[in-house]
């Protein structure tokens, strides 16, 4: 165990507001015991003069990182969602164990240069190309595991459950073979998996049944005790034939189905969630249930969007992911969440209270979110959390000149990760001067894996 550290900014972003000469001391494991305001700095390290807490990115398929851009043709049909994943099922099965390591490495280095500290990897690319559980069955899982080992990122593991090809339990189609488990292959799966994390400092698991075209309420009945205390994460309400499938099946929207079936409850992540009625928005929010929201992958799926005005009105909490990572950029995510209201709905600073600062607001509100969405003690800089520190480069053009008070706003709306630094993650440093200490290796492995990939 790492002796006690010290650390000091000349500002802070606190859970409260902004403070002044701030103190921070953090234990051996990286955990922070004291947060002290107008504190003097003697021998502690200086870690700047801006200091925000990192950022759990919440939904991640890390795999998908290869195959950004790639899908931006035009069909001879109205493309869409579903068009998309057809080209999805072609790129995957020529995915290795070596590829995917290699791949999760950069989307981890990409995300901490970004302000992400902590990976919630949704993942469910668990077989060989022949859909035959490899020797040990949680080989993949322990690739995304050695990938946040290698880059220092924060993780929480959510193997995913996927038995069906759609509602009712219908039988997969040949495109998802990779991702079929049935309840007593899952519970392999998932113990091979924490085997996996096995000393990976801090590191949790969940679980996370794909959605309820992929699993029934009964299975994910069956496989909710392997979550232990962990999070469950879930694919809901996402496309609206998704709903209208739904509907057809059941009679109920997905939403409604879901609340109604399982004991959703704050351990519980709703992925998207886009296509809800108020009825719905409000019983999610009621539920305490975390809505993960991916503005720039469910923009560029066109998924549609997601009702936050009704959803924070109703003490709705939410965090955000990079989900297919056709870009990984947190201010981006939290921009284009904002900007999606605005040209709905016509207005401006539409997600934050009167007086308050737009950007900040969101972004304080998806620390929070994700903190919880996670399963990991990373809600903002305060005493029992983690020491993940963001710095941002205060002489960047989008933040020079700017009040410390309108920094977060002014990074949100006229910044991207060029605005981020450094970053410590559990109070030891992981990006210097805008680049990941490990940038070049992890791109020339990925540069190198890429060229056996793209045929």
């Amino acid at each position: 165990m790492d002796p006690v550290r010290q650390f000091f900014a000349d500002n802070a972003l606190l859970p409260h507001g902004w403070g002044r000469d701030v103190l921070f001391t953090v234990d051996g494991s990286g955990l922070l015991t004291d947060v002290s305001a107008g504190a003097e700095r003697g021998a502690a390290r200086h870690l700047g003069r801006l200091v925000v807490p990192g950022m759990a990115n919440l939904h991640s398929h890390a795999f998908q990182r290869a195959m950004a851009g790639l899908a931006e043709q035009r069909g001879d049909s109205a493309d869409s969602f579903w068009t998309w994943r057809r080209t999805l099922y072609d790129f995957l099965d020529r995915l290795t164990p070596d590829d995917v390591e290699a791949i999760a490495a950069l989307v981890c280095s990409e995300m901490l240069e970004a302000g992400f500290t902590t990976l919630g990897e949704f993942h469910y690319l668990h077989h060989d190309p022949a859909g035959r559980p490899y020797d040990d069955i949680g080989e993949m899982a322990g690739r995304i595991a050695a990938a946040a080992a290698a880059t220092g990122i924060g993780l929480t593991l959510l193997p995913v459950f996927y038995a069906h090809g759609g509602f009712g339990g219908a039988p997969p189609t040949d495109g998802q073979r990779r991702f079929i488990n049935d309840p007593d292959g899952f519970a392999r799966l998932v113990e091979s998996a924490g085997q996996h994390l096995d000393g990976l400092a801090g590191a949790r698991m969940g679980i996370a049944p794909h959605s309820l075209r992929a699993a029934t309420v009964e299975e994910i009945g069956r496989i909710l005790p392997l979550a232990g205390d962990g999070p469950v994460h879930i694919h809901v309400a996402e496309q609206t034939q998704e709903v209208e499938d739904c509907l057809s099946w059941c009679g109920r929207r997905p939403v409604e189905y879901l609340l109604d079936s399982l004991p959703v409850d704050a351990r519980w992540c709703a992925i998207h969630a886009t296509h809800m009625t108020p009825a719905e928005t409000g019983a999610l929010a009621r539920s305490g249930a975390v809505a993960g929201l991916c503005p720039e992958t469910e923009a560029n799926l066109g998924d549609g969007l997601f009702d936050a005005p009704r959803f924070l009105a109703a003490g709705g909490r939410f965090g955000i992911g990079s989900d297919s990572h056709i870009h990984i950029g947190l201010a981006e995510e939290l921009r284009l969440l904002e900007y999606g209201q605005r040209l709905s709905l016509r207005g401006r600073n539409l997600l934050c209270d009167p007086g308050a600062g737009t950007g900040e607001s969101l972004f304080r509100a998806a620390v929070s979110g994700g903190a919880r969405a996670v399963g990991q003690p990373v809600d903002g800089l305060q005493a029992g959390q983690r020491a993940d520190f963001v710095v941002l480069d205060e002489s960047h053009p989008s933040l020079a000149g700017r009040p410390v008070e309108r920094m977060v706003d002014s990074w949100i709306f006229a910044g991207d990760r060029s605005c981020v630094r450094d970053v410590h993650v559990a109070g030891r440093r992981v990006v210097a001067d805008g680049r990941h200490l490990a940038r070049d290796l992890i791109r020339s492995g990925y540069a190198r894996v890429m060229a056996g990939i793209i045929r």
